[in-house]
């Protein structure tokens, strides 16, 4: 028996299935679908084909927005169709196995601390940066789950006048200032359309702000960053770090940042993890 682990994008969903030996097999990826239901419909179609036929043990898979305690994802930034809708109990219904939904970034967040480089560490935030701005912790080896509705770091405000920036709407949110969409909205271009390495400076110090606050409130050991606007034309963690080194004031020194080497998989790689702390308790 099999888990079919899953990781839904604002633009791209990745399936894929566990192999039995603490990994799992090269996802297939389609396009993430902007309407519910044509959406859960084409995740199931390719749960069933990465399945191959064989009986499925449970389904354990990342949504791009915060859980809400009754088994939905109540708000998707980045996929409104989605919000509040019953993503579960429809997989449950088709499949007639368990299944576990969990924010996204979460689980990144517990793979980088279960197979990247958290591994080992007591306390591991993991911020991605692409479509959206989204982020995670894990303590101990678990999704830090003391807050009512989960972390959306990207939804922090940064810049309370709305001076900083000309053209983030609204202004302030982390997200509007750093995000692939806004970027593109802002400009007119995809960000790897964009070379100048002043700008990509800004867009670090933007971030550095956002990861300032994430460092005095969760005082991580270490910050990994990930997702598509730390391509090679992107944000780099090094410029990422002298700004934020600049602004610490309070700690003798910041956490470790680190660029994922997990890569696109990094939330399969959580979802894997779940998968196997579930099976090692039955």
């Amino acid at each position: 028996m099999t888990h079919i682990l899953f990781d839904i994008g604002g633009s791209k969903t990745r399936v894929t299935n566990t192999t039995g030996t603490g990994s799992f097999a090269e996802p297939i990826v389609i396009g993430t679908i902007q309407e519910f239901e044509d959406g859960v419909r084409a995740l199931g179609d390719t749960i069933e084909k990465v399945s191959g036929g064989k009986p499925i043990e449970g389904i354990v898979g990342g949504f791009p927005g915060p859980k809400s305690g009754h088994d939905k994802m109540f708000r998707a930034p980045n996929l409104p169709s989605w919000s509040d809708q019953p993503l579960s109990e429809r997989l449950r219904e088709r499949f007639d196995v368990p299944v576990i939904v969990e924010n996204d970034a979460s689980l990144a967040a517990l793979g980088e601390a279960s197979f990247g480089f958290g591994k080992g560490k007591r306390s591991v935030v993991y911020i991605t940066v692409s479509t959206g701005v989204g982020g995670g912790l894990v303590v101990d080896g678990k999704i830090d789950e003391s807050g009512l509705y989960g972390f959306e770091p990207g939804w922090q405000i940064i810049d309370a006048s709305g001076k900083l920036c000309d053209g983030c709407e609204p202004p302030g949110y982390l997200e509007r200032y750093v995000s692939g969409r806004n970027v593109e909205i802002r400009f007119g271009k995809k960000p790897y359309e964009i070379t100048d390495k002043a700008f990509w400076d800004e867009i670090a110090r933007y971030l550095a702000y956002g990861l300032y606050n994430v460092m005095v409130f969760w005082s991580p050991e270490v910050i990994v960053l990930g997702g598509s606007m730390f391509n090679e034309i992107g944000i780099a963690v090094a410029d990422v770090e002298k700004h934020l080194r600049a602004l610490n004031t309070i700690f003798p020194d910041i956490p470790e940042l680190k660029k994922t080497e997990l890569g696109d998989s990094v939330t399969l790689y959580g979802a894997l993890a779940l998968a196997a702390g579930i099976e090692s308790s039955a």
